[in-house]
């Protein structure tokens, strides 16, 4: 395996890299609109596919399928996880009437353990508006079809961009039905997804069950963990079924204190189906998000791996450390890109 890079150094390179990224997006986007063929970008570095999720923009003003295309293209980003909201918005459903921005701030501020009383209650009246517009929008989606899906997939591939992993919204859970769930799976599928992601549980009845359902439709769910991550966490889910798999989470991994991130990869690299990428303290250190190369998680070592061994899943970056004064999102996941650019190069 190829030597790590000094950190301090390669931080400094790939703020270099990072800037020429942002002249180069800020001159395409001066043009009216986007042209497919104008721009399109690769994130296949050295045979590893370098991708993130569209959670990170969640803080963003519009949250539609164009600006979340042109926020990915603007971070030089040829693949993705793509929140099922997005989706959803594209395909016509019911407008949200929350404020998502003001709801993942809060439930930032929340796992941070930074929330007053009255932000705590009113996040709470917030996740019950939450759940009275998925009541409304599970009945506009008895009577959606795959064609708006289609025509999404179509949009982002034309752009450039692959969609290989969906993560729908509340439609993997216990109180819903065979019919929610086969359509969030299918519509992973139609975007071109292998698999679908959900957060990891504890209710074995669930995950066989959507082992099972997966497996009708030839399509993946990948569990995704937090802080509950150990060695052994997937151990039930991978039994039940040949077609459930592992989203480990490496940061979430370190902060729950995890001494050998490395070796997990190893171990179950043949079962993980993808992996998100941010850099988070161990408990030691305070558990915090960092910006790449300030955490604990040894990202570029994971990278480097991944590309030696030749390993076949990407590597999703999840923007999740907050934006500086002087910065934006898109900056900020610029150099997040560049980051793990420099370490597969290396």
């Amino acid at each position: 395996m190829k030597k790590s890079l000094n950190r301090r150094k390669f931080i400094g390179a790939s703020l270099i890299a990072s800037a020429g990224l942002a002249l180069k997006s800020n001159k395409i986007w001066g043009a009216p609109n986007y042209i497919p063929s104008l721009f399109k970008p690769n994130s296949k570095i050295n045979g590893v596919q370098l991708g993130m999720i569209t959670y990170s923009f969640r803080e963003m003003e519009d949250q539609s399928a164009e600006a979340t295309l042109k926020n990915v293209l603007e971070c030089n980003i040829s693949a993705i996880e793509l929140m099922g909201d997005v989706a959803d918005t594209f395909a016509g459903a019911p407008k949200n009437p929350i404020n998502l921005r003001k709801y993942y701030r809060f439930m930032r501020g929340n796992m941070g353990g930074t929330l007053t009383q009255d932000q705590k209650n009113e996040m709470k009246e917030m996740e019950k508006e939450i759940k009275a517009y998925n009541e409304i929008k599970s009945k506009w989606r008895e009577n959606s079809s795959m064609k708006a899906i289609e025509k999404l997939r179509k949009m982002y591939n034309d752009a450039g961009v692959s969609i290989y992993a969906f993560k729908p919204s509340r439609l993997l859970g216990p109180k819903n039905t065979d019919a929610e769930i086969k359509w969030a799976m299918l519509a992973g599928k139609t975007l071109g997804a292998s698999h679908v992601t959900v957060e990891h549980t504890k209710d074995e009845a669930l995950t066989l069950k959507l082992g099972q359902i997966a497996k009708q439709l030839d399509v993946f769910v990948a569990y995704h963990g937090h802080e509950q991550q150990t060695p052994v966490l997937w151990d039930t889910v991978l039994k039940q079924s040949s077609n459930n798999a592992i989203n480990l989470d490496l940061g979430h991994y370190v902060a729950a204190g995890n001494t050998e991130p490395l070796q997990i990869l190893k171990d179950h690299h043949k079962e993980i189906k993808s992996i998100h990428i941010k850099d988070r303290q161990n408990p030691e250190n305070g558990k915090k998000n960092m910006s790449f190369g300030k955490g604990d998680t040894p990202i570029i070592e994971a990278l480097q791996l991944i590309r030696d061994k030749k390993y076949n899943f990407p590597a999703t970056i999840e923007y999740e450390y907050e934006t500086p004064e002087n910065s934006t999102i898109i900056a900020e996941i610029q150099k997040c890109v560049e980051y793990c650019t420099k370490a597969l190069q290396s």
